[in-house]
């Protein structure tokens, strides 16, 4: 099982307050977590993630992740794409969740939290050796990116590793 831990308080806020959860009746009832993960579904719909064979679970501030994504990429796409967001603390992968190809053995993931200040070049830099490949950093991201310079603290971005 592999577990990644993000910034709680930073991300994308899909939740709303409790308050605005407890004023939507023309809903029908449903408890807080089933509407939290519809959030986090209707997220990775929109951001054209969606996998018929993974399905996400949500035990407090952690979404646990099961079944098989199409690739590695895709599956790294959908860790971040949940941590991302405003109330997510931790993203685990359920025992046998992973890919429907299996990827590389030195295949890891990297990932890296922006700190305040920090700009693509400069995390580009860091991990790839030259500040003009932030735009790989960039690609890597889409379509949780829309664009270079939005970017935030506490955001967590994947490294390409090619």
């Amino acid at each position: 099982m592999a577990i990644w831990d993000f910034v709680k308080d930073a991300g994308k806020s899909l939740f709303g307050s409790e308050a605005e959860a407890q004023e939507a009746p023309s809903q029908p009832a449903q408890s807080d977590t089933d509407r939290k993960v519809a959030a986090l579904k209707a997220e990775l719909a929109s951001l054209g993630l969606t996998a018929r064979d993974v399905h996400l679970t949500l035990r407090g501030d952690t979404v646990v992740i099961s079944g098989k994504a199409r690739d590695q990429e895709t599956l790294e796409k959908l860790i971040l794409a949940v941590g991302n967001i405003k109330g997510i603390a931790r993203v685990e992968l359920a025992e046998g969740a992973g890919t429907e190809t299996p990827a590389p053995q030195a295949a890891k993931p990297v990932f890296h939290t922006v700190q305040k200040g920090e700009t693509l070049s400069a995390i580009a830099q860091k991990y790839l050796g030259k500040a003009n490949r932030y735009n790989e950093i960039f690609e890597a991201n889409r379509p949780m990116l829309s664009h270079p310079d939005k970017i935030y603290p506490g955001q967590t971005l994947r490294i390409p590793q090619n």
